[in-house]
């Protein structure tokens, strides 16, 4: 958790800018301190690889003394991290197809997927579940009959619909209940999540009548498809890695130690050239599709940017070129066929 900051101090005026104004301290009192129409994230990345924030709000605390009143900005970290961006309030545009929550109980928790697809389908040819990037939680429920999230911004979260044709159903899966407040990476290796993730994509399977599934993961999120592929043979048959993370950090490994012969799905990587994350460099995508002997398209052009190198609205989440990238691993899904680098 960051320390407060305190009203005069630089780098709070630094960080918010002109998005937060603060009227004067009154000596008697008598004047109300304003904090209006304020809304920001604090883009810290030494927080990525550090301790988890709690997903929690901005507070205001006001501290009042003899005759001294003292507002303390608490600015907690709330969904920031890799792969991940602010979530805002535009509405999106995913919703505009049919879309539920799928939620499945465990022993003592549950493990739940958002689905969409095209309004009137009802027969699925193609599966496709999509492994969001840090923290990979999106606490995902429904409230009154609508489904509530986080991780809006991430690359696969944005772009889910397009997947969607009259035969194809998407899921974003999120991470078991009781992980909301961790989820490591050694936890994704476990033989447990394995078993959660099968859980959850045999019920939604029985639902929609689809059996062959096409694991996508993005950032950290291709830790969690890669192991979940790993441990369900029989249901991932395809598995795509895109802007994946190849180094250790302090939440696990990532890719790093992992051994490709135990992988029976197909696999295919996919990298944005100028991918400015270090710990997810288009250099070692070219050495783990050398390593893994599997191919790898690489994706050229997008943009603009925005944000810190590992943010999902950089060239790490493919900002201005998802279309194109989407339709990349569309065709590999449906045709088999390693398709064309991508250039916008």
């Amino acid at each position: 958790m960051a320390e407060p900051y305190v009203m005069g101090d630089p780098a709070l005026q630094q960080t918010m800018g002109s998005r937060c104004s603060l009227t004067a301290v009154d000596r008697d009192r008598s004047t109300i301190i304003q904090l209006h129409r304020a809304r920001w994230a604090v883009l810290n990345m030494r927080s990525l690889f550090g301790p988890r924030a709690a997903h929690r709000v901005p507070r205001v605390v006001v501290l009042r003394g003899p005759r001294v009143l003292v507002l303390v900005v608490a600015l907690l970290l709330t969904s920031i991290g890799l792969g991940q961006a602010q979530v805002g309030r535009a509405p999106d545009p995913n919703l505009a197809h049919p879309t539920r929550v799928v939620t499945v109980k465990r022993d003592g928790y549950t493990i739940a997927g958002l689905v969409t697809h095209r309004e009137g389908a009802t027969t699925f040819t193609s599966a496709v579940a999509l492994f969001p990037g840090y923290p990979g939680i999106l606490r995902l429920r429904e409230e009154g009959g609508q489904p509530r999230f986080e991780l809006r911004g991430n690359f696969l979260v944005r772009s889910r619909r397009l997947w969607l044709d009259e035969e194809t159903l998407v899921v974003v899966v999120d991470a078991p209940s009781d992980q909301w407040s961790t989820f490591y990476q050694r936890f994704r290796e476990s033989p447990r999540y394995g078993a959660d993730v099968e859980a959850l994509l045999r019920e939604i399977g029985r639902r929609y009548s689809v059996e062959e599934w096409t694991l996508v993961g993005t950032s950290e999120g291709s830790v969690s498809a890669l192991h979940a592929a790993r441990m369900n043979p029989r249901l991932a048959r395809r598995l795509i890695l895109t802007a994946s993370l190849f180094q250790a950090t302090r939440h696990g490994p990532g890719l790093s130690a992992v051994t490709w012969d135990d992988l029976s799905a197909e696999l295919l990587w996919v990298h944005h050239e100028d991918d400015p994350c270090a710990y997810t460099s288009y250099r070692e995508a070219q050495e783990f599709a050398r390593r893994s002997r599997k191919p790898l398209v690489t994706v050229r052009g997008g943009g603009p940017g925005r944000g810190e190198a590992c943010q999902a609205f950089t060239a790490h989440g493919f900002v201005g070129v998802e279309r194109e990238a989407v339709a990349a691993m569309r065709s590999w899904l449906k045709t088999g066929a390693v398709p064309a680098d991508v250039r916008r």
